[in-house]
């Protein structure tokens, strides 16, 4: 092993320095590239948010009209038990 080993001479270390520059600056390219692909992807969901958006707002009318709808059958339940329970009376009083 020992006879393989090199010295490290200051035109080596200048080659080196060259070289790991060169390796980082690809992979600066790479992450270029990788924000670009991100950006894409955020303005996809930037749409699809949008569209969420609208379909919230249909749930709130949903629920407005299903609570209405509620209030309605309520109001028409207690009602017709009203009118039920004074015709019994009614009745019952005419039979006396």
């Amino acid at each position: 092993m020992e006879a393989m080993r090199e010295s490290w001479t200051d035109e080596r270390l200048d080659d080196f320095r060259a070289e790991t520059a060169r390796r980082f600056d690809e992979i600066d390219k790479r992450f270029d590239k990788v924000d670009a692909k991100f950006d894409k992807i955020d303005a996809r969901f930037d749409k699809i948010d949008a569209k969420f958006d609208k379909i919230d707002a249909r749930f709130e009318r949903l629920d407005e009209r299903l609570e209405a709808l509620n209030r309605t059958m309520l109001q028409f339940g207690v009602g017709s038990m009203i009118v039920f329970v004074v015709g019994f009376a009614s009745l019952i009083v005419a039979q006396l």
